[in-house]
C-alpha cells in the first residue's frame, strides 16, 4: 500500500529548457561539422561531381607517395612537438605549482600572474615576438648571449631543420607552461589541511612530503592535464603557422598534422586544395584524438581514482 500511495516524482523540465541552448549551439558547430568532414571523407571530385569512393582517400593518403611521405612526417613531427611538451611543459608546471604553493614564498600571486599572462597572448604576437627574437639579423637573442659569454653557442634555430619544430615547441612550452602550472597549484590547495599536518607529525616535510604525500593525490589532476595537452598539441596550427609559414619550413621540417591539413584541404601556392583529402586528414586527426581520450578515461583515469581523496 505504501508502494501505490507513494508520489511520482515529478518531470524536471526546466533542465532541458536551459541545457537546450547549448546543445544546439554545440550541435550546430561541433557535431554537424563533425559528421559532414567524416561524410566528406568518403567522396571524391570526379568530373565535377562527388562520387562515393570509400576508404580509397586513405588508402591514397597512407599509400601515395604524393601524400604518404608528407603525411607522414607531419605525424612523426605532432609526436615530437606533444612529446616536449609532455617531458618539459607539464614537469615544470608541476614544479611552478609546488614553489608557489609554499607558504613561505612572498609575492605569489605577482608570479602566478606573471607565468600565466603568456597564455592569453595571441598566437600571431607570440609567432611574430620570438621570430624576431630568435633572428640572427636583427634579433636581439644573439646580443643577449654575447652578453653572457655564449655567443658560440648561438644558431638560427628556426632556420635550421634539426632545430626549428624543437625552437618551437619549447616557445609553445613557454607560451603554455601557465596551464598546468595554475592546475596543479589549485589541486595542491585543494588538499586538506588534516592530511598535511598528519604528514608533518610523522616527520614528513619538504620535499619529502611533496614526493610521498601531494603527489599521489594530484596524480588525477596530471592525468588531466596529459590528456588536455595530448588534445592541444594534435590540433595545433596557430603557433607553425605564423612563425613558420603554411609550408612549414624550412624544408617541412615543423609541418604538423594542423599545417598539413590547411595545405591539403585550400591549397597553398602551386598546390591546388582537394577538400576530400583535406576531410580525410581531419577525419585521422580525430581518430587519434580519439584513441588517446579513450585510452585515458578507460584505461588511465579508472587507476587514478584510488588516489582521489
Amino acid at each position: 500500500m505504501a508502494a501505490e500511495t507513494r508520489p511520482k516524482r515529478s518531470i524536471r523540465w526546466h533542465i532541458g529548457v536551459f541545457l537546450a541552448p547549448a546543445v544546439l549551439v554545440y550541435t550546430a558547430f561541433m557535431i554537424l561539422p563533425l559528421f559532414g568532414t567524416l561524410q566528406l571523407s568518403l567522396f571524391r571530385n570526379i568530373e565535377q561531381s562527388q562520387v562515393f569512393v570509400g576508404f580509397s582517400n586513405f588508402r591514397t593518403l597512407f599509400g601515395d607517395p604524393n601524400w604518404s611521405v608528407n603525411f607522414w612526417n607531419a605525424l612523426r613531427n605532432n609526436v615530437w612537438f606533444f612529446i616536449i611538451h609532455m617531458l618539459v611543459q607539464n614537469p615544470i608546471g608541476i614544479l611552478l605549482a609546488a614553489l608557489l604553493s609554499s607558504p613561505r614564498l612572498r609575492f605569489t600571486a605577482f608570479y602566478r600572474t606573471a607565468i600565466f599572462v603568456p597564455t592569453i597572448l595571441s598566437f600571431v604576437i607570440v609567432g611574430f615576438a620570438w621570430k624576431l627574437i630568435l633572428s640572427p639579423i636583427w634579433g636581439v637573442a644573439p646580443h643577449l648571449m654575447d652578453f653572457v659569454g655564449l655567443k658560440s653557442f648561438f644558431t638560427p634555430w628556426l632556420g635550421k631543420e634539426q632545430y626549428a619544430l624543437t625552437a618551437l615547441s619549447l616557445v609553445s612550452v613557454w607560451q603554455f607552461v601557465g596551464i598546468p602550472m595554475m592546475l596543479i597549484y589549485a589541486a595542491l590547495l585543494s588538499i586538506p589541511d588534516e592530511v598535511i599536518e598528519a604528514a608533518e607529525c610523522d616527520g614528513v616535510t619538504g620535499m619529502a612530503q611533496f614526493w610521498k604525500i601531494k603527489l599521489p593525490l594530484i596524480l588525477p589532476s596530471i592525468g588531466i592535464i596529459s590528456i588536455l595537452t595530448f588534445v592541444g598539441n594534435f590540433n595545433a596550427f596557430d603557433l607553425i603557422y605564423t612563425a613558420q609559414g603554411a609550408l612549414a619550413g624550412p624544408n617541412y621540417s615543423t609541418d604538423i598534422l594542423g599545417t598539413f591539413l590547411y595545405r591539403a584541404f585550400f591549397g597553398f601556392q602551386l598546390q591546388i586544395g582537394d577538400p576530400n583529402m583535406g576531410a580525410a586528414i581531419a577525419t585521422i586527426m580525430f581518430l587519434i584524438i580519439l584513441a588517446g581520450v579513450c585510452v585515458y578515461l578507460f584505461l588511465v583515469q579508472t587507476r587514478l581514482r584510488r588516489y582521489q581523496f
